[in-house]
């Protein structure tokens, strides 16, 4: 339970002294445990501790001196940072998967040059917004760049090369110098050098070098910030290259960009991950491929990211991460795999069903039967709604026809009935047409069918109503195929669909007109065929009709009646035809949902299986590409004794880590681009496989997350007990015995501390700097003031220069390991790269096209594929086995029981030097002593670690550099030839040089690596001897608290009083957090 504000001022007002600054909690129960948590409250502790100290009166400048350096010490542990390379080539994915990861659209995807030619780190700030720091290129290496791009633009004869080809060398060239100078023609490019190329533009000269900041809100207003400096101006397209404002002929600043620093409030970073984006692709500018490669050293792990459609192939992994990432991982170490390099297969939203079931035999698998079951489903569905829908339209479009002829009698009986009141004579004009024809019709049917013809009168009778089922006969023999006009789509017919009268006037009388003439000509065919057939028929003629009487005004109103009723009874079957369609069209559109929700829930387990079964290709892969280089280097260690069968390692537990994601599936999902669309193959974030790469980017800290916090409360547990003890010494040893324990154990000379220019300046002898007894034994002396015949006993003094011997023993032992476990594999690599060298030379030459192969020379071998690499591949594969082997070992172990062993001797003696009755104090303080140094010397190992791998990194890595540097002279020779033929003799220079020089080549790379090993280990020891230093004095101020007197100040009792108070609550509550660590569940493992 956390104490309350009142209970803090209380306590305040209480002790009157120094509030605690810390939480207090009462059980473990309580404590929500995060490695982050420990450390701030550790933090909040110590800033305790420190304001006790400043307050209290210690009688002693080296106590006090070195309780505050130990708080600095304990406040500069902060969250430790893991830095993430990842690499991966062009097309990959890779911007759209970081900022997925990111949860926002903070890396440039399309058009913007610069995301894959510069390297760029996010890092997390707990601010809002986003910031960025933009570094240009230095002068010179701006002036070194554009030297290579005038080579590459301007031929043998000063004339400028074909640029049309942006992949070419030319091509790529013209493009970054017009780019940064628009207004430069290709024609003037020949007369200028790179002098006058840089005097072209003084603005631009004046951005090299220097620090653009960006400050924004969001990410939308960031990419338009950041444009500025990475877009490439001929990648405007549509409304924005017609801005007034639009600079179209200013420069773009993108190639002159070395490095991208941003900072962004993303969750995946919260816990101290650093990612670095790689350029995918090669780059001409030395410097942005030195940063790359430094990263590449300093880096904690290596995601290498590939589409999937690549993973599912044979043998990707071995071919993906490459025989020199895989001698790189071996030369960095190769225990921690599931830490060290993470595998991420992209674009899984990728899928073709019908190849991932055929290639992955799904067609059985229930799942998938089940899916394919609802998908024919809604398939049918679907055909049904068509159908339904047809139907409606069909019948729809008769009852239309229906109403055009209701309306057209309607209009007619009341044209009638006007006529009627105004005493004019009427003539039907569509009932004597209707008329004619039924009387045609009747006449057929009574001859052809034998039917009955009825009277005249029971005919006419029933005209309106037959004309209405001629017409409704009429249109269903119509072709049932035609199309449904779209104006008969406004489907429901409600109470504003009753036409007056008048309207239908309006809207029929130029068809009436127009059908006038013809419908009269109709008519008196009809009748003259009719009495032509009358004078013909003997027996089946009938007979002629007598004159029908005039229509009376209330007939006219009983057919108008009848009419409208046939009108409304219409209107009725067309709204509930058009309900029909529109309920047709309401099922299809939902089935049409279902289905392609359904067919993209078949996307997806398509998609899900095709990871499954790359995740165990690639592991496998994975596991059979270090299997072939272990085996291959024993064979060649020892080709008599070689087993194949023998295996060299645990291969089975080598588990890589492997994620499968859809970048652009979750940026759907999420809806953090808007205007993408719909997710092609995932309903769910968690499908996307994203959220769980986010968790691992917190995974990866968790190592170095732990050890910080579990290293941090240990530390200042020991320091708090120290402090502790102190405080409650006073009084307890008598006055003689603190005399005679001080003359015979207190350093006279207080130790001058150095700072590190001081011992790199002065400690060395420039005639032997491997002699090590004046490497380290002369910084000691410097330190504390003595000479070679000093005989001082004091404790620090006296430990330090014991100390410097086994910081000697160590670094002997570690060289000797060193030539032990590598001399003899750097030798035989060399002689093996030496054979190989000129094969890889004719190799390199014959599959490279002649422009590339000179622009490579132009380079000193390093373009699209490093030469330099090539050829020490074979010395550093030979090597790489046996290098893994020496730094997977501990090797300063000798140098921690070395320390130990020499400070318990010390401490012994003291012992024997105490009297009696003070012997059991001065045991119980020397053991505190002893776990202080431990402490210490755990926190000094892990830096002086952390140093050595970084260090070996480099020195893995020098080979290439080292061949490079060997071979410029031929580089440079070759690329004199000029003129017909001189691609040939390119060539054959550079083979014969390499020729020649091949075996001094190897063999001195060779040496070089072996002295480079010896001088890092000369660092580590001048590493080791300037913590000791430190360690010494910690070891005296433990032990002086036995003959330090009690300061005599009435106040400073109750400030002991509180500080003993405060640092016993301390102490509870670093034994409740160790608690809560070893009791709450562990963070998630790496992915199976």
């Amino acid at each position: 339970m956390l104490i309350d504000e009142k209970h803090e001022e209380q306590q305040e007002i209480v002790l009157g002294g120094i509030p605690a600054s810390f939480k207090m909690f009462n059980s473990v129960q309580e404590i929500d445990y995060t490695p982050e948590k420990s450390l701030q409250e550790g933090l909040n502790m110590v800033k305790t501790l420190k304001a006790h100290i400043n307050h209290l009166e210690l009688g002693s400048k080296m106590r006090k001196d070195v309780w505050l350096k130990e708080i600095t010490s304990l406040q500069d542990q902060g969250t430790p940072r893991t830095l993430i390379a990842v690499c991966g080539g062009t097309g990959v994915g890779k911007s759209s998967a970081l900022n997925a990861i990111l949860d926002d659209n903070i890396v440039p995807t399309s058009g913007m040059r610069a995301c894959t030619a510069v390297v760029t780190e996010i890092s997390y700030q707990k601010e809002k917004g986003i910031s960025a720091d933009v570094s240009f290129l230095s002068e010179k290496e701006w002036r070194d760049e554009l030297k290579v791009l005038l080579d590459d633009l301007v031929d043998e004869s000063g004339q400028v090369r074909r640029t049309g080809d942006l992949r070419s060398e030319a091509g790529v060239a013209w493009h970054k110098v017009h780019a940064v100078y628009p207004r430069l023609t290709q024609d003037r490019v020949v007369g200028l050098n790179v002098d006058q190329l840089i005097n072209l533009d003084k603005k631009i000269a004046g951005l090299l070098g220097t620090v653009k900041k960006i400050n924004a809100k969001d990410s939308k207003e960031f990419s338009k910030q950041i444009a500025k400096y990475i877009d490439s101006k001929d990648q405007k397209r549509g409304k924005d290259k017609d801005k007034k404002n639009d600079k179209a002929d200013g420069p773009a600043l993108w190639p002159l960009i070395r490095q991208v620093n941003v900072k962004c409030p993303a969750e995946a970073l919260s816990t101290g991950a650093i990612l670095v984006d790689l350029p995918g692709v090669a780059d001409a500018n030395a410097a942005r491929s030195s940063i790359a490669r430094d990263y590449m050293k300093k880096a904690d792990c290596i995601w290498v990211l590939a589409p999937i459609t690549r993973a599912v192939d044979d043998k990707t992994a071995k071919d993906l991460l490459g025989d020199a990432f895989k001698s790189q991982v071996m030369n960095g170490g190769f225990n921690d795999v599931e830490g060290t390099i993470t595998f991420i297969a992209t674009k899984c939203d990728d899928i073709s069903c019908s190849e991932a079931i055929g290639s992955l035999s799904l067609e059985d698998d229930p799942e998938l039967e089940d899916i394919e079951n609802r998908l024919q489903g809604a398939h049918t569905e679907i055909k049904e709604c068509k159908a339904r829908k047809a139907a409606a339209e069909k019948v729809a479009k008769e009852i239309t026809e229906e109403l055009k002829v209701i309306r057209e009698d309607v209009k007619e009986h009341e044209d009638h009935l006007d006529a009627i009141e105004e005493g004019r004579e009427f003539t039907y004009k569509n009932a004597k047409k209707d008329e004619g024809k039924k009387k045609k019709n009747s006449k057929k049917r009574k001859n052809t069918r034998g039917g009955k013809g009825g009277s005249p009168k029971r005919r006419k009778s029933e005209e309106p109503n037959s004309d209405s089922d001629s017409d409704v006969e009429r249109m269903l023999d119509s072709d049932a195929d035609m199309d449904v006009d779209d104006e008969d789509d406004d489907f429901i017919v409600d109470d504003d669909d009753d036409i007056s009268v008048a309207s239908d006037k309006k809207s029929n009388h130029s068809d009436s007109d127009d059908s006038e003439k013809d419908d009269s000509d109709n008519e008196d065919d009809d009748d003259k065929k009719s009495n032509a057939s009358n004078d013909e028929n003997d027996g089946d003629a009938i007979e002629e009709e007598p004159a029908a009487a005039p229509l009376t005004k209330e007939d006219v109103k009983a057919l108008i009646t009848a009419r409208k009723a046939d009108l409304k009874d219409a209107r009725e079957r067309l709204s509930n035809a058009r309900k029909d369609k529109k309920e047709a069209m309401d099922a299809q559109s939902a089935a049409e949902k279902r289905r392609a929700k359904i067919q993209r829930e078949k996307n997806g387990f398509c998609s899900k299986k095709r990871s499954e079964y790359s995740r165990d290709v690639l592991k496998q892969d994975f596991r059979s590409g270090l299997k072939e280089l272990d085996d291959a280097d024993a064979e060649r260690r020892n080709p008599a004794t070689f087993d194949p069968t023998v295996n060299l390692r645990d291969y089975d537990n080598i588990n890589l880590p492997v994620f499968t994601v859809s970048a652009r599936d979750y940026i759907r999902i999420t809806k953090q681009v808007k205007g993408d669309g719909e997710p092609s193959c995932f309903s769910s974030i968690n499908d996307t496989g994203v959220p769980e790469l986010q968790e691992w980017c917190k995974t990866l800290t968790v190592a170095s997350r732990e050890r910080g916090a579990r290293s941090f409360r240990n530390h200042l547990r020991v320091f708090a007990t120290s402090v502790k003890t102190y405080i409650q010494s006073f009084g307890t040893v008598s006055e003689s015995d603190r005399t005679t324990l001080r003359d015979q154990w207190q350093t006279k000379q207080r130790l001058v501390q150095m700072n590190n220019d001081d011992r790199d300046s002065d400690s060395e002898d420039e005639d032997d700097p491997y002699d090590l007894g004046n490497t380290y034994r002369k910084s000691i002396e410097d330190a504390y003031g003595l000479d070679d015949d000093d005989d001082s006993n004091g404790i620090s003094k006296r430990l330090a220069k014991d100390l410097v011997f086994v910081v000697e023993d160590c670094v002997k032992e570690m060289q000797e390991v060193f030539r032990e476990g590598i001399e003899d594999k750097c030798k035989l690599g060399a002689e093996y790269a030496a054979e190989n060298a000129v094969q890889l030379v004719d190799d390199f030459a014959g599959s490279t096209h002649w422009c590339t192969y000179r622009a490579t020379l132009r380079r000193n071998g390093a373009w699209r594929r490093n030469l330099n690499e090539e050829l020490a591949m074979p010395m550093m594969k030979n090597i790489a086995s046996s290098w893994a082997k020496v730094f997977e070992s501990d090797l300063l172990t000798s140098f921690e029981k070395g320390v130990v062993r020499a400070v318990k001797s010390l401490l012994e003696e003291f012992l024997d030097s105490c009297n009696v009755g003070l012997r059991e104090r001065a045991k119980n303080q020397s053991e505190l002593c002893i776990e202080e140094v431990k402490v210490s010397l755990k926190k000094t190992v892990g830096v002086v670690s952390e140093q050595l791998q970084a260090s070996q990194k480099d020195v893995s890595r020098g080979l290439a550099p080292h061949v490079q540097d060997q071979l410029f002279d031929g580089y440079a020779t070759a690329m004199l030839e000029k003129g017909t033929g001189s691609v040939a003799r390119q060539k054959a220079i550079f083979r014969n040089f390499v020729n020649k020089e091949k075996h001094n080549l190897f063999d001195g790379g060779a040496d070089s690596i072996l002295e480079r090993l010896g001088a890092m280990a000369i660092d580590v020891g001048k590493a080791l001897v300037g913590s000791l230093e430190d360690l010494a004095n910690k070891v005296e101020v433990n032990l002086a608290v036995l003959w330090e007197g009690p300061v005599d100040v009435k106040s400073n009792v109750t400030e002991r009083i509180e500080a003993v108070s405060h640092v016993t609550s301390i102490l509870q509550q670093l034994a409740l957090w160790d608690t809560a660590d070893t009791t709450r569940p562990k963070l998630i493992a790496p992915p199976s």
